[in-house]
């Protein structure tokens, strides 16, 4: 299959955007609130935006059989320059192209279908990265079966279309947790959002293989965010825990480093500023356990511009019990090692807030007595519903100045 060049690329993303950009369908206008909790229904933004229904074909709570129909797509690209003490690596990557399709039927029914290609999209088909059906049983109890995403961590949970940074943490990356056919069960309790699940150990992008072929082991996982109010004097405050334990075999191609993963974080705003700290252990590793500090500091400088910050220490006790991040410290010679540290500072501009933004990076990482510089670039866009949850899920905090 022929690989699209740049300019065909550039030409396909201002196509989606241009028709994207044309008026709704008359049902569309005003906001209702979900009926039920989904991780991909529209969150209400409290400061407006005219591409906050990006991508909504058809919407009207007063049919009965079809109540929303949406158009799913996003494009991550980027470009990285990496130089390190043993190597140096950079390249272009079309990081991440999918489209796909999302109904709310019958008040209670969500069906969701998203392909995607593979690493500058070749192939362009490369399977589906989601296939799920979600009922609801109340407002605030949710099923969801199929193909979904693993939501390991605070770090992991958060949708590439909100993370602030290049790469998500190195060893948030180490437990390889992917998109796997799965049974979740998801809900409310007071201050308490719980979500639990069993899934399969394996991913393919051959869907009738990824439905029936379960030979790879399971892995289950409880989580929940606990919204703390104003206990700690900030406008929001949320501590989120989650447990994982996977039984992994030979066949696995997800989840199989670690027995077991614990890991807690604390994620507040005030004003303009956001800080999230999470701790996270990846347990009964052949290689050795590892335990990560991942800090992520970010301002707003304007209601457009962020300056996004994170510094992250790990550490094994084994001597090759970490491993680099392998899109680009790997390449440019960062060896395994057993003590990981990096710092990151970057420039973010929303140009349609999360819809379509531009971002830039500086990393500087060492292990294993060798270090690596990595710089980036970064475009991001994407139409569909949004996702709701603490900062930064559909958030875009007010600018200090120009505010």
């Amino acid at each position: 299959m022929t690989v699209p060049s740049p300019l065909q690329r550039l030409s396909l993303l201002l196509l989606l955007l241009a028709l994207l950009l044309s008026p709704a369908h008359p049902g569309s206008a005003g906001e209702a609130p979900p009926t039920f909790l989904s991780a991909t229904l529209t969150a209400p933004s409290p400061r407006g935006d005219p591409l906050e229904n990006l991508g909504r074909l058809y919407k009207n709570d007063a049919n009965d059989y079809l109540q929303e129909l949406w158009l799913l797509g996003r494009y991550h690209g980027h470009y990285h320059w990496s130089q390190g003490s043993a190597g140096e690596d950079e390249g272009h990557e079309v990081r991440r192209f999918r489209l796909g399709a999302q109904a709310q039927l019958l008040h209670k029914l969500t069906l969701h279908a998203q392909m995607l290609s593979g690493s500058d999209l070749n192939p362009f088909y490369n399977g589906f990265t989601e296939l799920w059906v979600q009922w609801g049983f109340t407002p605030k109890i949710a099923l969801t079966l199929g193909q979904q995403k693993h939501r390991f961590s605070h770090d992991r949970n958060i949708s590439s279309r909100y993370i602030h940074y290049l790469e998500r943490s190195m060893l948030t990356n180490m437990f390889a947790a992917d998109y796997t056919p799965a049974a979740t069960l998801q809900g409310k309790i007071g201050p308490v959002t719980y979500y639990t699940g069993l899934f399969s150990n394996a991913t393919s992008r051959q869907i009738d293989e990824a439905f029936t072929q379960f030979d790879s082991g399971y892995s289950y996982l409880a989580a929940a965010y606990i919204n703390l109010g104003h206990r700690l004097r900030t406008e929001t405050a949320h501590l989120h825990l989650t447990a994982l334990h996977s039984q992994a075999n030979e066949n696995a191609t997800n989840l199989n480093r670690f027995d077991n993963g614990l890991s807690t974080a604390l994620i507040l705003t005030q004003g303009s500023a956001a800080l999230v700290t999470e701790l996270t252990a990846g347990l009964g590793s052949d290689e050795g356990d590892a335990y990560g500090l991942n800090i992520q500091p970010s301002y707003y400088l304007t209601d457009n511009l962020q300056l996004a910050l994170r510094y992250q220490i790990a550490a094994s006790n084994g001597p090759l019990g970490l491993q680099a991040q392998s899109r680009y410290e790997t390449p440019a010679g960062l060896p395994r090692g057993d003590l990981y540290q990096a710092g990151y500072i970057g420039l973010n501009y929303h140009i349609a807030k999360h819809r379509l933004k531009l971002m830039t990076g500086l990393e500087y990482a060492t292990m294993g007595g060798e270090s690596v510089w990595t710089a980036s670039t970064m475009i991001r866009f994407f139409f569909g519903p949004h996702s709701s949850g603490p900062y930064p899920m559909n958030q875009i905090l007010h600018g200090h100045f120009l505010d």
